[in-house]
């Protein structure tokens, strides 16, 4: 392999390791936008979104351009295929925290809500699993991505929960159900963002093992 396409390769892993560090800080600035009330910090993540689009799109491009036009051999395509699949993952996660962001940002403009339900909570799991799926990317770390991949019904059992005290929130008060619906939503994001966490903890697998696990017991 030529030294001009081996820095490409290690290029493509700097900026998904960039991307998967934007995607962890704004998906937390989002909760703490709900959890401190912080329309500004809202507004930020929405801002900072665009960053993330753009560095999906490169990584996109630099992994069609290398398999285009160098032919790569097995390892590299897998690592190719997986860095590609994996930005999309870190894309949707992203937009995941714009989703409570903006939430965030309509609740802070009413009365505060006497509760938020778990979401602080399943923040925390979904953080925790987001950072371990790419830590497993990084140390290669097959054992830590079936971990997270486990971890998956927590985060289901969590949002259940979530919705249940967000009923009989609206039951006590219905003044209160628009706000609530609002919880509702961002219970859902959590939810839908550690599903994205747990497909990067799959492709990591996929990506040192060789092995594809998304329709497995292993997977499930």
């Amino acid at each position: 392999m030529s030294v001009y396409w081996e820095q490409n390769l290690v290029e493509i892993r700097e900026q998904l390791l960039m991307m998967s560090g934007l995607t962890e800080r704004n998906l937390g600035q989002s909760t703490r936008a709900l959890i401190e009330r912080d329309e500004h910090l809202a507004d930020l993540v929405e801002t900072q979104d665009e960053e993330i689009d753009e560095l999906e799109k490169s990584i996109d491009e630099r992994v069609i351009t290398y398999i285009s036009t160098h032919g790569p051999m097995a390892r590299d395509c897998r690592f190719l295929i997986t860095a590609s699949k994996v930005a999309s993952e870190l894309e949707r996660i992203a937009d995941q925290a714009t989703t409570i962001a903006r939430r965030s940002r309509d609740l802070t403009r009413g009365p505060a809500l006497k509760s938020l339900a778990n979401i602080p909570l399943m923040a925390s799991e979904v953080q925790a699993m987001l950072r371990q799926s790419l830590r497993a990317f990084v140390e290669r770390d097959t054992d830590l991505a079936l971990e997270v991949i486990g971890r998956d019904k927590i985060v289901d059992a969590e949002y259940k929960d979530a919705a249940h005290d967000v009923e009989l929130a609206i039951v006590a008060d219905p003044s209160t159900t628009a706000r609530e619906l609002h919880i509702l939503t961002i219970a859902k994001a959590l939810e839908r963002a550690v599903d994205h966490a747990t497909n990067i903890a799959e492709e990591v697998f996929y990506l040192y093992k060789g092995e594809d696990i998304r329709h497995s017991k292993l997977g499930v």
